[in-house]
């Protein structure tokens, strides 16, 4: 599947979040997989990396379902600002957001995203080297 995976079906005016069955990022939304959950708003929901890169390693996704940060960027206005906002929070609670943190999106393959739901790497705790690798 391509392009805007947004679901726009409605349910008593409302409208239902899109989701995919074997996305791994839907499946931590809807609470089947488990995750260390460290924030959870409205429209997102951080947990902890799997295979945490630096101290604080937190992920940041939206519960709607949209498979890459240039999908986000066209598909809903104001989701990447979410997620903006929610890593500053996710670097106060982890005590990072005064020495500093990075907020990542890697889109696409060649950038090195394996799972195709946006979602926002917060890192920080240690020396971030840069270029990035």
């Amino acid at each position: 599947m391509g392009g805007d995976r947004r679901c726009d079906a409605t349910q008593g005016g409302d409208a239902v979040a899109s989701r995919e069955p074997n996305c791994l990022f839907c499946k931590i939304v809807a609470g089947e997989v488990p995750a260390e959950i460290v924030r959870e708003g409205e429209r997102t929901i951080a947990f902890r990396d799997i295979n945490p890169q630096a101290p604080t390693h937190v992920l940041i996704v939206p519960r709607e379902h949209v498979a890459t940060a240039a999908e986000a960027a066209h598909a809903d206005v104001g989701l990447l600002d979410e997620i903006a906002r929610e890593a500053e929070e996710v670097a106060k609670v982890d005590g990072v957001a005064e020495t500093g943190y990075r907020l990542i999106f890697n889109t696409g393959t060649g950038a090195g995203q394996t799972v195709f739901h946006v979602h926002g790497h917060v890192l920080g705790g240690r020396g971030l080297e840069w270029p990035p690798g």
